[in-house]
């Protein structure tokens, strides 16, 4: 990390968008799920705008960058979300949370790698590795292959593979962007733009979707959408923003091995999931592999061990 206050601001992601999970639970239980995420993003994205406003962050943008964010926005937010929450119709919860969440920083750093924005760095590869089979044994318990050889299913595990893949891809390429012009303004375009497809997307296609406009939502939803616009959006993807500026894909990407082993205590302690002894080696494991990711830089000696593995190419 560059300072104690980008650690501070990792952590502060990670604790936030560990929660995030029982706020988007709650809420898609009587709201569609395409709906809920496009209102969440258009109301933050406008909240953005409005800051970025107020402080005079007026730079215009140049013709490349303007097509550059419209790309940034469809790919971090409509192409992310959409096939997230479609695919998770016809994959279990445990199974969708393994694979979005390991691939995320594993994409972020193959992207990272090939847009020059990362270094490869054996020690990284070995925390994403790390990482990722920490996460499978966090969720083991409530993994089902049952039925996904074929079918919808396959297809489900295709667009979270996908969403995954789609967020990592737009973070990278959105790193000049918040570098040339603040991550209050970037965040709010592609919070508005994203948003604003998402909604069309969902009237379009979900059941229900006109309906939830205009009808009012429980106040279970309510609550779960508060928190999801004030801190998922205002806050927690506007510290990722400037982390991805500060300190790198890769390093920002690491939340995803500390974020679900927050969301799954959470679960423990709160609404009596069970605590098996695998899920807390899981959670260490991934703690692990995130300090390892965020200090690889800082650490030589075992860099020139993981280089003399011939880890390091």
């Amino acid at each position: 990390m560059s300072s104690k206050r980008n650690l501070l601001k990792f952590f502060v992601l990670c604790f936030v968008w560990g929660l995030t999970w029982i706020a988007v639970k709650i809420g898609v239980e009587t709201v569609p799920p395409i709906m809920f995420a496009a209102t969440r993003f258009i109301v933050a994205g406008g909240v953005f705008l409005a800051l970025a406003w107020a402080r005079g962050q007026r730079k215009g943008l140049s013709k490349a960058d303007t097509i550059r964010l419209v790309i940034v926005s469809l790919l971090m937010i409509t192409l992310c979300y959409g096939p997230l929450f479609w695919g998770m119709q016809f994959v279990p919860s445990g199974t969708a949370a393994v694979l979005e969440m390991s691939l995320t920083p594993l994409a972020l750093l193959a992207f990272g790698i090939a847009m020059g924005e990362e270094s490869w760095n054996g020690l990284r590869a070995l925390a994403m590795l790390l990482g990722a089979f920490g996460l499978g044994l966090l969720f083991a318990p409530s993994v089902d292959l049952t039925g996904i050889g074929k079918g919808m299913p396959l297809v489900g595990l295709i667009a979270i593979a996908w969403a995954a893949i789609s967020s990592a891809w737009g973070s990278v390429l959105a790193k000049p962007l918040i570098s040339n012009y603040g991550s209050a303004p970037v965040s709010g375009f592609t919070t508005t733009v994203g948003g604003t497809v998402l909604l069309i997307a969902s009237l379009a296609i979900e059941p229900r979707s006109a309906e939830s406009l205009v009808t009012l939502w429980e106040w279970q939803a309510v609550a779960g959408w508060l928190f999801l616009v004030i801190f998922g959006s205002l806050l927690g993807y506007n510290i990722y923003m400037q982390l991805l500026r500060d300190i790198g894909p890769a390093r920002a990407g690491s939340f995803a091995f500390v974020s679900p082993a927050i969301a799954v205590s959470v679960g423990v302690i709160f609404a009596n999931e069970p605590a098996d002894p695998q899920r807390f080696i899981g959670m260490v494991l991934m703690i692990v592999a995130a300090a390892v990711c965020l200090s690889a830089d800082r650490l030589p000696r075992l860099s020139r061990v993981s280089a003399g593995l011939g880890l390091d190419r």
